[in-house]
């Protein structure tokens, strides 16, 4: 997946995380965490992010990610739909057919 424009999903509210989805001119993903648990948790947010945008198939990119205290899946949810919208794509993998 490429990413083509800038993408966001989630909120700042409490156990939520805000997740925006850039393009990178250099080569690569540079990650941006901000987070009130950062020091517990900071690591496991880091792969977490990583994994999913693997997952994407994301390569390159800047990811900004303002954590509130949300569960693993949450963020994974979060990053996922920032990803989609940020490379211009409609459908999810995870679509339910109708």
């Amino acid at each position: 997946m490429k990413i083509i424009k800038k993408g966001m999903a989630g909120t700042l509210e409490s156990s939520d995380v805000l997740v925006v989805i850039s393009p990178n001119n250099d080569i690569g993903l540079k990650l941006v965490l901000q987070s009130k648990v950062e020091k517990q948790f900071g690591s496991a947010i880091r792969m977490c992010v990583k994994n999913t945008l693997a997952m994407c198939g994301v390569s390159d990119a800047v990811i900004e990610v303002r954590d509130q205290g949300a569960l693993e899946c949450v963020i994974k949810a979060r990053v996922e739909a920032a990803a989609y919208r940020a490379a211009g794509e409609t459908n999810s993998r995870f679509e339910v057919p109708s």
